[in-house]
């Protein structure tokens, strides 16, 4: 798969899809110039043409040179879940831990990765912001978990920090803007590898000789409707003996619905404004279908006899399912080869989204941060390594896919195309309450979405 260097994609630095639980999505670097110097004044004198040598000469004794920063030997600090200091196994790591003892001895530093487990992470970046120490310079973060910091003031907003000479803020970015929360700025990360779609059972598709999902979306046909046409084929009983052989759908029916929510142009809490998103039409159309796959079809394989129980994300990988919406970071030692295609669009979608980004990281830095513009700087500098891949996300998506259209699947039409989804990031908000409502109870999609209007508005009305 290495002459998949032609996929030299453009489209692939529009977006980062970091999985918290993904392999491919966070530490991947591309080229760049070093931004930390200041752009400096030449002498523009005229000189005669024969003395060009002490033209310039005196040219560079003239020129002013920008002051170097010394940071006093203080520890820069940067928080995640995990281990984030590279190990040095791969060329990739080694160019970073070497560009890490050139930024500390250049700025006079230490860098810091803290490791703090995910159930304490949250409480201790509140509490240390608020007392006035941030536990770390730059941490990372949900998007759905740091709307309550943001809206406590805990963050600072890009503009705080960057300027126009930031790389962030010119066309070739080694680091980009993440999406905006309520209508401003915050979030940072690098490029990367986020593949959130419709996963398909490719060898179980060709041996009930069904169509194959990647022939209709590249046909314009891939739609709710034939997504549901071969989840009933996909389900037999080929023995006659009452019980499924094989089934058309696997998953989390909560992801189900937020997903296709999204193919239908609607979210449970809008992006935008923070306003509420299910009473929506749109989001009650997707509910209606998401109900029909799980309760009136019975085209889904729960293994677990819990339909919303997460755990349902791997019972596709069994090898008797034909489709499940699902993750890259999910699809490491299958027994069968897998397929990618986006999510089917709905009746109402516009071709834009194609799934709810319901798992976006981004970098932020905490109100309180001594020097923000310098740690900043540091941290786009971190990202100014050799490119050790052919293309982006090269390795990671070779450990998913065997063949190269579903790699380029991957990277032209499903990563860069999700939308922010940010509700289980809001206190009180009755997500879960309405998915049990619809899905285990069997309830009314459209009395459901009414019951339920005020607790949603009230939840988001604290934040504001």
């Amino acid at each position: 798969m290495r002459k998949m260097k032609a996929l030299t994609i453009l489209s692939v630095a529009l977006m980062l899809t970091l999985s918290a639980c993904g392999g491919g999505n966070g530490n991947t670097s591309s080229n760049g110039s070093n931004t930390t110097e200041s752009n400096t004044a030449t002498n523009t004198t005229t000189e005669p043409a024969g003395n060009n040598a002490a033209t310039e000469e005196n040219a560079v004794e003239n020129e002013p040179v920008a002051e170097a920063i010394n940071l006093g030997g203080r520890t820069v600090k940067i928080s995640m879940w995990w281990d984030g200091k590279p190990k040095g196994e791969t060329a990739g790591e080694k160019a970073s831990l070497a560009k890490i003892a050139e930024l500390e001895e250049k700025y006079n530093m230490k860098l810091e990765f803290v490791n703090i487990p995910f159930d304490q992470y949250m409480d201790k970046f509140t509490t240390a912001v608020l007392a006035g120490e941030p536990m770390a310079d730059i941490s990372i973060m949900e998007f759905k978990r740091a709307i309550a910091p943001i809206k406590q003031g805990l963050v600072l907003p890009l503009t705080d920090f960057t300027t126009a000479d930031n790389d962030i803020n010119k066309e070739q970015k080694r680091v980009q803007k993440l999406p905006a929360i309520g209508g401003t700025e915050y979030s940072f990360n690098t490029p990367g590898i986020s593949a959130v779609g419709l996963y398909y059972n490719r060898d179980l598709i060709k041996k009930l000789g069904l169509q194959d999902p990647q022939d209709l979306y590249n046909n314009g046909e891939w739609t709710w409707d034939k997504f549901m046409e071969i989840a009933k084929q996909a389900t037999t009983d080929s023995n006659n003996d009452g019980k499924k052989d094989t089934w058309g759908y696997a998953g989390w029916a909560a992801d189900a619905a937020r997903h296709i929510g999204v193919t239908n142009g609607a979210l449970f809490v809008n992006e935008t404004d923070l306003s509420l998103g299910f009473t929506d039409p749109k989001m009650s159309e997707a509910l209606e279908f998401v109900n029909r796959l799980y309760n009136v079809e019975n085209v889904v394989k729960v293994k677990s006899g819990n339909k919303m129980d997460w755990n349902e994300t791997n019972t596709f990988k069994d090898g008797d399912v034909a489709m499940s919406i699902n993750y890259d970071w999910n699809m490491g030692d299958l027994t069968f080869e897998v397929g990618i295609v986006p999510n089917p669009a709905g009746p109402q979608s516009d071709g834009k989204y194609t799934f709810a980004n319901t798992a976006q990281n981004g970098y932020f830095i905490p109100k309180g941060t001594k020097d923000p513009q310098i740690v900043y700087q540091i941290f786009e500098e971190l990202q100014d390594i050799p490119a050790t891949e052919e293309y982006l996300g090269q390795d990671w998506l070779e450990s998913r896919f065997k063949n190269e259209a579903d790699i380029k699947m991957a990277i032209e039409h499903v990563n860069g195309t999700g939308r922010l989804s940010i509700e289980e990031g809001v206190a009180d908000f009755p997500f879960f309450t309405i998915m049990d409502d619809v899905i285990v109870k069997n309830q009314s999609v459209a009395a459901t979405l009414e019951k339920y209007k005020s607790n949603g508005q009230a939840a988001l009305d604290k934040l504001k």
